[in-house]
């Protein structure tokens, strides 16, 4: 493991990196009309008044998207037709806010409108994948209009007269990691069925209903008891003035990836209770505080109406992890068992939340705001075979040798992010897993962060193999 110094030297590295290409200016603007259906105006609804709080404590508007190559034969025609099926088949991407007197944001949703692709040409020696990175930055760097633009950005990189590579950038304000991915399958095979679920503005009239402010409640009572009894010391900070304050570092280890299919045989934990679990044990080892209080990001897709939404539903709940004194195996079970009550109550008015955290924290005389998450964005599925017998010798032997491809790695010191400790786990291209790991080093030392991933590792292969059989070195 290295050492804080070498940690900070390679962030260094990360930080410094290549300078982003300067964007090139557009060349041509192909303005798109649209109509879809629906129209209004209403309050937020709790996942968008979500991702705005976490917008504002961050100091950004979390831009999704990216770019891409395009088919051969794209046109610039083809484009302009998926712009307009992005528009007019979500209402999220037709939205834009109003702020009422006061500055209190609402949404609106618009019926008609009218969007515009943006052309940019490459050289013919230049490489178009650089002009699209450009793009890409300026898209995602550039302040949203909230309220005088849609929230959907395009642009066309043409070659030798044809489109080679395409931008799409939103803000998250449009849709959650899982709606995104629904988008991207529903613009890929151009549905024409009417589209299904609650949307936007369905959902701000329900949740001021009799049925909605019940669910809230609920979801507040399960809050409210976590408030009340958990430690006030989440995290070892503060404690480090260093700057920039707020670091970046990616962690692969196939290790770990090879050992969840075992993992949830010997323990009949789900994967992402098993990685909820690794996540307590490594941040229990990394800073010495149980239980550890986590506020898990969920999707609510398992509520039916939220199936096949494009918007924001995804909300953080809150687990406590109790895993001093217990096995990694253990620690896993308690996690998984934890999480489903997590999960069941992630849906509630964020504004009450907040008010419930002031109440408590003055009548504790303490801060109760929980600032560490973990988000699973991973669509990791289980082999077929994973109720095969295991010989523990040889899995010992196979996750030792996976070891030594571990990867981990600081790709960013900056300001602008005002989580404690943010946890993202995300699919790779070969099938594997990667965490993204964010911290405010005032909080949690590049040293324990790096800790963190390495423990999370070695409680994988503890919770593998049975008691006893060698995992390590």
């Amino acid at each position: 493991m290295r050492t804080e110094e070498e940690a900070a030297d390679a962030a260094e590295v990360g930080a410094a990196g290549p300078a982003a290409p300067v964007a090139p200016v557009a060349t041509e603007r192909v303005e798109v009309d649209f109509a879809g259906e629906g129209e209004g105006l209403e309050e937020m609804s709790w996942g968008m008044w979500e991702i705005w709080q976490a917008m504002g404590r961050q100091r950004s508007q979390l831009p999704i998207g990216g770019r891409a190559a395009v088919e051969p034969g794209t046109t610039l025609d083809d484009l302009a037709a998926e712009l307009r099926y992005l528009m007019e088949r979500f209402p999220s991407t037709r939205t834009r806010l109003r702020f009422a007197p006061g500055g209190r944001a609402l949404q609106q949703l618009f019926s008609t409108g009218r969007v515009t692709l943006e052309v940019y040409d490459a050289a013919p020696d230049a490489d178009p994948e650089e002009v699209a990175t450009a793009v890409e930055e300026r898209y995602r760097s550039e302040p949203f209009d909230f309220a005088g633009q849609w929230p959907v950005r395009m642009a066309a990189i043409r070659q030798h007269g044809r489109p080679v590579q395409q931008v799409t950038v939103m803000h998250h304000l449009v849709t959650d990691g899982l709606g995104s991915e629904i988008m991207l399958g529903q613009v890929r095979t151009r549905d024409t069925a009417p589209v299904s679920g609650m949307q936007q503005l369905e959902q701000a009239r329900w949740q001021r209903s009799a049925a909605g402010q019940r669910q809230s409640e609920r979801a507040l009572r399960h809050f409210e008891g976590v408030l009340r009894t958990m430690p006030a010391r989440q995290l070892p900070g503060p404690t480090d003035p260093r700057e920039p304050r707020h670091w970046g570092a990616q962690f692969h280890s196939s290790a770990l990836t090879a050992a969840l299919p075992v993992i949830t045989a010997r323990t009949g934990t789900a994967v992402s209770g098993v990685l909820l679990g690794l996540f307590a044990v490594g941040l229990y080892r990394a800073t010495g505080i149980s239980p550890v209080v986590v506020r898990p990001v969920v999707n609510n897709r398992f509520r039916a109406v939220f199936a096949d939404v494009v918007c924001m539903v995804a909300q953080a709940g809150v687990c406590t992890v109790d895993v001093a004194g217990v096995s990694a195996a253990e620690a896993v079970e308690r996690a998984g068992r934890g999480s489903m009550t997590a999960y069941r109550q992630a849906y509630f008015d964020p504004e009450a939340l907040d008010e419930l955290v002031a109440r408590v924290s003055i009548e504790r005389g303490e801060d109760v705001s929980i600032r560490t998450y973990f988000n699973n964005r991973s669509t990791y599925a289980l082999p077929a075979d994973t109720d095969r017998e295991v010989d523990p010798e040889e899995l010992a032997r196979e996750l030792r040798a996976a070891r030594r491809d571990t990867v981990f790695r600081w790709f960013a010191r900056e300001e602008d992010q005002a989580e404690r400790f943010f946890v993202h786990v995300d699919d790779t291209p070969e099938g594997g897993l990667r965490f993204e790991i964010r911290v405010d080093t005032h909080y949690v030392s590049p040293a324990q962060a790096e800790a963190f991933a390495y423990a999370m590792e070695a409680a994988a292969i503890e919770a593998a193999l049975p008691e006893g059989a060698a995992g390590g070195e």
